[in-house]
């Protein structure tokens, strides 16, 4: 009996080793929990057994209980790496044989998958709340993937430039045919971006020429200035070619050519642009642009992701647009121990654990939410060394205990009648 009584000290001390083992390679496993095991005594009694003569009859596996203790918070500066420091698991779909099942996790190290999911390192899905725009979570609170759109917003073709300018009255005038390749046709020149129906950004091009100063009547110079607008988006010119003429008083007031409409007959792409001056002046001043603005719009291109602390997800544009995507989803268990371990980092619920309980961060039952943060593993290499030793040491005593046993055995076989 002693030999399977020390047998079963064996197995355990092995089981105490490889469970150890375990948790020492995956010391550096982002949201790996560490496990312990626990062990019990065999004893073989009936009713009928005197209780002051029971012999044990060795160990049994109890359990291996997962330790759900905090890892330690590293800070990585990425904003989908996220951690809870707290209580929960972020929950993700995983793909799976028949369809797709829902798995939780501790390691938040996630991204953005080629379709434009915010998923894990193995392609799980994360799972949020749908949001209204302003980030509220409606009461129904459904659960979704998180997609990213790449682009925001609706394009919008300029209609109106608005441009205040500063000409110079003092410049030299020219009757000289314009010509845009040659500066000395046009006295300045500015450059203002603007958008087709389809938001593709585009360059318009204004040139200011002066016209020659008229004399008075007694011979001297009018104060008074003219001035032709030449306009191009591209090599597309307005009024085919036409300047549109813009005059000021002797104080460089604008009093005429405000408003005027450039028709651009570009090939496939007619349309007409409004030359808004409204504050240009010309005078003995350096040539200068005051204030420049159009209203069309482009299509605002993804340039980057963010979580704030109650789990919202917001995507920013390049128009200026911040578009929230959901709200990070947190599920909870009544007894986290029970949780299934099915590698990877993920657990699945077992009637041991109980039914997810779902919720947010910063909520009743669950942690906060930590963006930039990853959670590593909790395992103290200093502590599992140190029981490794514990356990080398069991195993050795049962090895003795066994090969004590074997020797008294032998004993006996020698004996002679």
């Amino acid at each position: 009996m002693s030999f399977y009584t020390s047998l079963s000290g064996l197995q355990a001390a092995q089981t105490d080793m490889s469970t150890i083992s375990h948790n020492i390679a995956n010391v550096a496993t982002n949201g790996f929990k560490k496990s312990r095991s626990e062990f019990t005594d065999i004893m073989a009694s009936n009713f009928t057994s005197d209780p002051r003569r029971l012999t044990g009859s060795g160990a049994a596996l109890a359990q291996n209980k997962q330790m759900f203790g905090a890892g330690s918070l590293v800070t990585t500066g990425s904003s989908l790496d996220l951690a809870i420091a707290g209580d929960g698991f972020f929950p993700v779909k995983t793909a799976a044989a028949g369809g797709s099942t829902i798995a939780y996790t501790r390691n938040g190290s996630f991204g953005v998958d080629p379709n434009r999911y915010i998923t894990d390192t193995q392609g799980s899905r994360l799972q949020a709340y749908a949001v209204e725009t302003d980030g509220t979570v409606p009461n129904n609170g459904t659960l979704i993937d998180v997609q990213v759109p790449m682009t925001s917003g609706t394009a919008r073709a300029t209609g109106t430039v608005t441009l205040k300018a500063a000409l110079n009255s003092g410049a030299t005038g020219t009757d000289a045919e314009f010509k845009r390749t040659d500066p000395s046709t046009y006295t300045s020149a500015t450059s203002t971006t603007v958008y087709d129906a389809m938001g593709n950004a585009q360059t318009l091009t204004n040139y200011f020429v002066r016209k020659p100063a008229e004399a008075a009547a007694d011979g001297t110079e009018l104060k008074s200035s003219d001035w032709t607008v030449y306009s191009y988006i591209g090599d597309t010119a307005a009024n085919e070619g036409a300047g549109t003429p813009v005059s000021f008083d002797a104080e460089g007031n604008l009093i005429s050519g405000n408003g005027e409409k450039l028709v651009f007959d570009g090939a496939g792409d007619p349309r007409t642009i409004t030359l808004d001056l409204t504050g240009t002046t010309a005078a003995k001043q350096p040539f200068a642009i005051a204030s420049r603005s159009q209203d069309g719009q482009a299509l605002g291109e993804f340039a980057g992701i963010t979580v704030d602390s109650a789990g919202v997800i917001t995507a920013s544009y390049s128009n200026g647009d911040a578009v929230k995507l959901g709200k990070v989803a947190l599920a909870n268990f009544v007894n986290p121990t029970g949780l299934r371990q099915n590698g990877g980092q993920y657990w699945s619920a077992t009637g041991l654990s109980g039914t997810a309980t779902m919720g947010g961060a910063n909520e009743n039952g669950f942690g906060k939410l930590m963006s930039g943060t990853i959670e590593g593993s909790n395992v103290d290499i200093t502590e599992e060394l140190v029981e490794l030793i514990a356990a080398q040491r069991n195993f050795q005593a049962n090895a003795k205990a066994l090969d004590t046993s074997s020797q008294i055995s032998q004993t006996i076989f020698n004996i002679r009648a």
